[in-house]
């Protein structure tokens, strides 16, 4: 079973994806949901490593980009790969994100598409 974290301050896009996940591929994927980065570290430092994180960028106290560089920086974290999921589009979210993380998706996005390239994304990990 491949374990998503989800790191959104927004509940609803963490329950739309958490529940259309479990119903289209319930047995293949859990989804582990943070709500904040500070709950994203406490998860991990409990050793709830998972074999991706979906990031979104813009959230208060602790932006994604605060959260990818602290992930980064701690040995036992810095190779679980990160996929900026976010709304923010403008181009140098986008050129950065793309080059430092090992995708950068726009939401909204297509459950489908996102499991594709979630799965391209793991398989290149391997």
């Amino acid at each position: 079973m491949k374990k998503i974290m989800i790191v959104d301050d927004e509940k609803d896009q963490i329950y739309f994806i958490k529940t259309s996940f479990e119903n289209l591929y319930g047995k293949d994927y859990m989804i582990i949901p943070a709500e904040s980065g500070e709950k994203c570290f406490e998860l991990l430092e409990r050793q709830e490593l998972p074999h991706l994180i979906l990031l979104d960028i813009m959230m208060p106290k602790m932006n994604g980009w605060e959260v990818f560089d602290r992930i980064r920086a701690t040995p036992s974290w810095k190779e679980i790969p990160i996929i900026f999921l976010t709304a923010r589009t403008d181009e140098f979210a986008e050129h950065a994100g793309g080059l430092i993380a090992e995708d950068y998706i726009k939401k909204p996005i297509e459950i489908k598409e996102l499991k594709a390239r979630i799965d391209n994304v793991l398989k290149k990990k391997k």
